[in-house]
């Protein structure tokens, strides 16, 4: 079961995009996922995964093209809800400092500034299985994001789930690879195929690429 973060997105005001929509890939972001499809060649894949947000359609869909498959629609692997979507990062101490925005830091260990930590754990170990099923003996992927593929592979370790984000192992276009054996948990691996594309966002002069069709089914939410 590979858990493939999405490639850079194009974001040159760095603000938290969370689940906003319309951010879609840099030119960088799309080199890297044509270079995962590559690196995946030759490999078992019969299902793939990814959340309704257009950076990970993107970034599905070489995967789709390479394999002659559907990209399932799926948003038990979405980004993680977040109070603080639009604000720029890293924060500001203008921004951490209103009195409004106290209330959303008080607690990080839930977080209160979001999606619980076992809520997203709980939603994307019923995408992991529901994909593992359907895969049935073969290889799936799931195209999501940083926290929750982060999130769930600390929940399958038996580690806590609050955590530095600062230490996260989960770069753009990385792949954790999660196995299974007669359906349990056996262990996971982590790669950066694409490692020497630099993230860049595109120059000034905006270009934004017709998404490539796809045929998409839908499942556990919108598409």
């Amino acid at each position: 079961m590979h858990l493939l973060r999405h490639g850079k997105v194009h974001n040159p005001t760095e603000v938290l995009y969370g689940r906003l929509p319309g951010f879609r890939l840099a030119a960088s972001g799309r080199a890297m996922a044509d270079g995962v499809a590559a690196a995946l060649a030759g490999a078992d894949v019969t299902h793939l995964v990814a959340s309704s947000l257009r950076r990970t359609q993107e970034t599905a869909a070489p995967l789709a093209r390479q394999f002659g498959l559907a990209i399932i629609t799926d948003d038990r692997v979405i980004e993680a809800a977040n109070a603080f979507e639009g604000v720029r990062v890293p924060f500001t101490a203008e921004t951490l400092s209103r009195p409004e925005n106290w209330v959303k830091l008080r607690n990080p260990l839930r977080p209160s500034w979001g999606e619980p930590y076992i809520q997203i754990a709980h939603r994307m170990l019923a995408a992991v299985y529901s994909a593992a099923q359907a895969a049935d003996g073969h290889e799936a992927v799931i195209v999501s994001h940083q926290l929750p593929i982060v999130t769930i592979r600390r929940f399958l370790d038996g580690q806590r789930l609050w955590h530095d984000p600062r230490t996260r192992t989960c770069s753009v276009a990385s792949l954790t690879s999660l196995t299974f054996v007669d359906g349990v948990y056996t262990g996971s691996r982590y790669a950066e195929p694409v490692r020497h594309i630099a993230a860049v966002n595109d120059p000034d002069v905006e270009r934004t690429p017709a998404v490539p069709a796809q045929p998409t089914d839908s499942v556990g939410g919108s598409s």
